[in-house]
């Protein structure tokens, strides 16, 4: 049954003898592997087609005279095939499709913040104390000028200079986040 001699209309004769078998005992094959594959029809068609080529490979067991018919070799070798199918299926985790499941937990990646976190921290400590005060108290405590300046105890315009020069001696510091600081 490998490669036969060749028959009109460009067909083999292999091509013939795997068609009389699908004829003769595909409808038995799919009916029993549809029960080994819990109803799967698509999975049960598969092992059909797998079985009918284990036959085309192995023609030697196809034509052994011992056989006076060859449905159990072909019924036995779908069994296995589909008991392999099964084992590996158990052996491999569930499939899933390219989208996240709805209850899925997101969950944020923040290694990223915590190194800018830790830069801008060792940047904010080559202040002067004059200029990292005023920078702590308007951009991390979220205080208005006029409230800087009352806590500090100068004019406003100074708490503005300060905050320009902390912010401008921070671009130096931390290159990479100058976009950040604008």
């Amino acid at each position: 049954m490998t490669a036969g001699t060749s028959l009109p209309h460009g067909t083999t004769t292999a091509e013939h003898e795997l068609a009389a078998l699908q004829r003769e005992h595909g409808g038995f094959l799919f009916a029993l592997l549809l029960r080994l594959s819990d109803g799967d029809r698509q999975r049960a068609e598969d092992l059909v087609q797998e079985t009918l080529v284990r036959a085309w490979q192995h023609p030697e067991a196809l034509r052994a005279d011992a056989f006076d018919s060859v449905r159990p070799w072909l019924l036995t070798v779908a069994r296995r095939l589909a008991i392999d199918a099964r084992r590996a299926r158990r052996a491999r985790p569930a499939e899933i499709g390219d989208g996240v499941p709805e209850n899925a937990r997101v969950t944020a990646d923040h290694a990223e913040r915590a190194v800018a976190t830790l830069d801008v921290r060792r940047a904010v400590r080559t202040l002067t104390p004059e200029h990292r005060d005023v920078l702590v108290l308007v951009y991390f405590r979220g205080a208005s000028v006029t409230e800087a300046s009352d806590i500090l105890g100068i004019p406003p315009g100074t708490v503005k200079s300060r905050a320009y020069y902390a912010l401008r001696a921070l671009r130096r510091v931390l290159p990479g986040y100058a976009t950040d600081l604008r």
